[in-house]
């Protein structure tokens, strides 16, 4: 175990010398775009992410894998990945999840994908008429 910690060590300290500039290059690929997303959903819905803990606690996850075929066969995806490749990664042109029923978790059924902005503009909407 002791060689494994040294070797977690050194890669800790490569990516902090190196602005972790290896994994911000893998999180502009698809693969790794989806790796990214799915690790927020989860850290929300198991309460790793703290804030907003209360909208997710006890919502329902897919699985990795399903998550990963699912996104790779829609359209939408792909046309909102690409249009964001092109706008030179505009965080407003991120792809993001919406939970088409907030009450509801990350299931197939209750999924869509859209942009940062639009996602941010009816997460607004919700709050305002509730």
């Amino acid at each position: 175990m002791e060689v494994r910690e040294a070797s977690n060590a050194r890669q800790r300290a490569w990516r902090k010398a190196n602005g972790n500039i290896s994994t911000k290059r893998y999180e502009k690929t698809p693969k790794g775009f989806l790796m990214r997303t799915y690790r927020n959903m989860e850290s929300r819905v198991r309460g790793i992410q703290k804030k907003k803990f209360h909208l997710y606690v006890g919502k329902e996850l897919l699985s990795r894998e399903d998550f990963y075929a699912w996104s790779l066969n829609q359209f939408r995806f792909w046309d909102l990945f690409n249009e964001w490749v092109e706008n030179g990664y505009d965080r407003k042109l991120t792809p993001s999840i919406d939970r088409i029923d907030s009450s509801r978790g990350y299931t197939l059924d209750n999924m869509r994908w859209l942009t940062h902005s639009e996602n941010s503009r009816l997460g607004a909407i919700n709050r305002n008429h509730n």
